[in-house]
């Protein structure tokens, strides 16, 4: 499966949770997936849900991982409905304020903190496109910041504000980075993700930011911030990445600028309140 999952080019992160979730899945049952059936899978679909408890992300990640197993790696003629999808829930993400994200981008103390942080909402990156970033990737003279082999192994570019690029040199000048633009504490592999999840956090709480901040809210909110400002769907599609215009689509949905244009039908009617 190893093998199968290289030769189709899947990410290192992706390899690790479907073998990860294969081999509990076998651990589960105490025998090998080739042994293995539908009805072991349902019941071990059963058993994530009702005793343990699963998140929704861990049983859809169950799922791709024995889709592709039997699929790929055993050849073996399982129908593929008789490997659901759950349910999928339709939640809106955590949006934060202007003022807010003023607040998360001065809090931090390090000036790595400030600098990653400032790329995930200035350039509208996932965390872990940031943590890949290396210096050659910041194209000054064109204001363009190049995202290498981002999700689903493309290339593209997004933007380099100004106030960003002057954050990124003040941190170049104190830190002189090596090979990575934000390496981990022994400099010779970037910082992992984890990192600037705390980081994230530990700003949060020092600005006094009460909600459920992690590094994916500052992306959100340079999508959802672009598309109040009148910059079009299409084009916030491109800078984040999306493979499907749906899914820039969501940001549409918590827009403060969709919600203040649209009239409320209580205000054409003729109301008339007593006064008291």
């Amino acid at each position: 499966m190893l093998e199968d999952l290289q030769i189709r080019h899947y990410s290192p992160n992706t390899i690790r949770l479907y073998l990860h979730s294969v081999s509990e899945f076998c651990r589960h049952f105490h025998k090998p997936p080739d042994q293995l059936g539908p009805e072991h899978i349902r019941q071990y679909q059963l058993f994530l849900i009702k005793d343990q408890q699963a998140s929704q992300s861990t049983c859809v990640q169950l799922v791709c991982a024995l889709r592709f197993l039997y699929t790929h790696t055993l050849n073996r003629k399982i129908e593929i409905e008789r490997i659901p999808f759950p349910r999928r829930e339709r939640k809106l993400p955590l949006i934060l304020s202007r003022d807010e994200v003023k607040a998360l981008l001065e809090a931090p103390v390090k000036l790595r903190d400030r600098a990653v942080l400032a790329v995930l909402y200035g350039s509208g990156l996932r965390v872990a496109e940031a943590t890949q970033l290396k210096p050659g990737d910041i194209d000054a003279r064109r204001n363009v910041l190049w995202v290498r082999q981002g999700k689903g192994h493309q290339d593209r570019q997004t933007l380099l504000p100004e106030k960003l690029l002057e954050r990124l040199r003040r941190y170049w000048r104190a830190e002189r980075p090596g090979d990575w633009l934000f390496p981990a504490r022994d400099g010779t592999r970037p910082v992992g993700p984890k990192t600037i999840y705390l980081a994230c956090r530990s700003a949060a709480r020092a600005a006094g930011i009460a909600k459920a901040v992690h590094p994916h809210s500052l992306r959100h909110a340079f999508a959802t911030h672009l598309l109040e400002a009148g910059i079009n769907l299409r084009t916030i599609q491109i800078l984040l990445g999306h493979a499907n215009l749906e899914t820039t689509a969501r940001s549409l949905q918590v827009a403060d600028v969709a919600v203040r244009s649209t009239p409320s039908p209580l205000d054409s009617l003729d109301l008339k309140f007593p006064h008291r």
